[in-house]
């Protein structure tokens, strides 16, 4: 999995005083849980752009002043309900013998031959929740819909790996081919044509 490195200052003051000041200088208050203590730290705003406005997934180097680097990924992040800026955001430290839990993108892969056909193809699922060791997580979960004709569905057993565990039911639809409605209505037109016909014979 691609990885992005993040340079931050370890913080000493982690109270309401000081973290309104760090936003204000335009600094984002983290905060690295997964070791034997919390690691907390701020980084520049404009640091997390790829990490957060963006549909990949990606592991995180936290590069700090004092020499400290740590390997981690993004649990979670607060953001201003109006004006969308970063307020918070939590990590959580990589072991390389250690599994973790993440969201993997779903990347869809190959050509329907229901959808050639005029079918909607239909995303279900734009990500999967997966359980695997660092090395093991993958950029991206395929997804190939070459077997889907009209109106089948894709189930995520069908995506199973021996290098990551699937955290969601094994009926869980990832996509699907719908019937559109203008097959719909050519599929009831060609009934009623045929319909008509016999019973003119």
């Amino acid at each position: 999995m691609k990885s992005i490195t993040i340079k931050g200052s370890e913080r000493e003051s982690v109270g309401k005083v000081a973290t309104k000041a760090l936003r204000n200088a335009g600094a984002v208050p983290c905060v690295l849980y997964g070791g034997d203590q919390p690691v907390h730290f701020s980084a520049e705003d404009k640091a997390f752009k790829n990490l957060v406005y963006t549909p990949n997934a990606h592991t995180v180097v936290i590069e700090l002043e004092n020499g400290k680097s740590f390997n981690a990924v993004l649990q979670d992040i607060q953001v201003h309900p109006v004006s969308d800026k970063i307020l918070h955001i939590d990590f959580y430290q990589l072991f390389d013998n250690k599994e973790v839990t993440m969201e993997i993108p779903v990347r869809v892969v190959g050509t329907s031959p229901g959808v050639l056909l005029g079918g909607v193809l239909r995303l279900n699922q734009r990500k999967l929740k997966v359980k695997a060791l660092p090395a093991n997580l993958p950029d991206y979960i395929d997804a190939d819909i070459s077997g889907l004709e009209m109106g089948n569905k894709l189930y995520i057993t069908k995506l199973a790996s021996d290098k990551y565990k699937f955290l969601h039911p094994d009926n869980t639809v990832v996509c699907q081919v719908r019937i559109s409605r203008a097959a719909m209505k050519a599929a009831q037109e060609a009934a009623k044509a045929e319909k008509g016909a016999k019973k003119k014979k």
